[in-house]
């Protein structure tokens, strides 16, 4: 039986990016906004850690009323703003970030890039790595105005050049980076326009956030 999942996301863009992941997947996903633009995510990122728990608390327990047994957060620096470890447990919710993943790859490398939404997802993502792998040496940015060109339905080639992402992904490589990670759930958008632009490998969590949920 296909169970529907809850996609919490910052903005309505990412968490229908979410959906759209999942359906691609043959899952069904029902979605859960957080805030309606990147901006306003960003504020509600840096309110009291109380005041985050709660409200995403009440939004999974809608999910869960709607009939969903697990949740995806489709959004980098909201898994590392909110404590989704301790919210899975208090509502016995089994629930995937792409922190997941980034924690199971963090051993197979010695230095990785990294470009974040913003500086919650640019340190939760550090945390996250060096915990796993204290050895490992990361190059981080933030990129909060591709975000918008995202919501603003820029062309994926036009946003690169204008965001200057190839030649960022070439500092990285410089600098040793064995891989990009692409910090942001809205970035995958531009994906492929970057990497026919740069050499440098990206890291997409996407497929290894749906092999983890297809596990739960």
């Amino acid at each position: 039986m296909n169970e529907p999942i809850a996609v919490l996301a910052g903005t309505p863009v990412d968490t229908w990016m979410g959906v759209e992941v999942l359906r691609k997947a043959g899952l069904t996903g029902i979605p859960f906004p957080v805030s309606e633009d990147p901006r306003a995510q960003t504020a509600f990122q840096i309110l009291p850690e109380a005041e985050k728990q709660a409200a995403v608390a009440e939004i999974l327990r809608r999910g869960m009323e709607q009939g969903c047994r697990k949740a995806l957060v489709y959004c980098n620096s909201m898994s590392a703003a909110v404590d989704f470890s301790s919210l899975s447990k208090q509502l016995r919710l089994p629930v995937v970030t792409p922190m997941d993943v980034y924690r199971r790859a963090a051993g197979a490398y010695r230095r990785l890039g990294v470009i974040a939404a913003n500086a919650q997802g640019l340190a939760g993502i550090e945390r996250t790595l060096l915990t796993a792998n204290p050895q490992l040496d990361l190059y981080g940015a933030c990129a909060l105005p591709a975000v918008l060109s995202v919501e603003a339905g820029e062309l994926p080639e036009e946003l690169v050049e204008r965001h200057h992402l190839a030649a960022l992904a070439d500092w990285f490589q410089s600098c040793g980076a064995e891989k990009l990670i692409l910090g942001c759930t809205h970035f995958p958008y531009f994906k492929a326009a970057l990497a026919a632009r740069t050499r440098l490998p990206l890291l997409d969590p996407d497929e290894e956030m749906l092999s983890l949920l297809r596990g739960l």
